[in-house]
């Protein structure tokens, strides 16, 4: 039975990860700590080979997808960027845990963030722009990709779509880590679920 499996990985570190700034679509490069922890963590452990390679089309995320696959064909899906945190964008954690707002939004209760998306509108756009990558993969017969974005957004297919169920929390990846959901058509086609089946990448042997 034909399978496809899609490797989901967060992209590197940047300066306003370092001094805990929340951050979405500002568009910031790899700190250089975040491409030496990359060049670093190529060298300790086993990230996993595709066919197909795609990202989110923050500078972040295509810098960190040519560090990881060098010479890759890039392939950019602008649905996968991160969530749009409006006024929250940029500012310390620090500060906003003392934001009532925040504080809801974080615990799922929350409704539009100020000038930004509603959790909603997140999930539509993810969800369409996850399925017209699947769908794409199933119609040029690609049975593995590599997808690099962020935190937020692979927190949110994991979510939605793999199984065993977890909310969302769980499935906070570190920088330049993620998980690795396995496609099975006949299943996917009945209703839009995945295996969960790893978490990437693996220790070298």
């Amino acid at each position: 039975m034909k399978t496809y499996k899609i490797h989901l990985l967060r992209h590197g570190m940047t300066e306003a990860n370092e001094q805990g700034l929340y951050i979405g679509r500002t568009d910031l490069p790899l700190s250089a700590y975040g491409r030496a922890d990359l060049e670093a963590k190529k060298q300790a452990f086993e990230y996993p080979g595709a066919a197909r390679f795609f990202t989110a089309p923050l500078t972040r995320c295509r810098q960190t997808l040519e560090t990881l696959y060098p010479g890759c064909k890039a392939e950019v899906v602008e649905g996968l960027t991160e969530c749009d945190l409006g006024e929250w964008d940029g500012k310390p954690l620090h500060e906003l845990k003392h934001d009532p707002e925040f504080v809801k939004w974080m615990s799922g209760k929350g409704e539009a963030i100020p000038g930004g998306e509603t959790p909603e509108e997140f999930q539509a756009r993810v969800s369409a722009a996850f399925e017209a990558v699947v769908e794409e993969l199933m119609r040029k017969g690609d049975t593995e990709a590599v997808i690099v974005t962020h935190g937020g957004v692979i927190m949110m297919i994991m979510a939605m779509y793999g199984l065993p169920k977890a909310p969302m929390k769980e499935w906070a990846a570190d920088a330049a880590c993620g998980f690795t959901l396995r496609i099975t058509p006949e299943i996917w086609m009945r209703e839009p679920v995945a295996e969960a089946l790893c978490a990437i990448p693996w220790e070298k042997k």
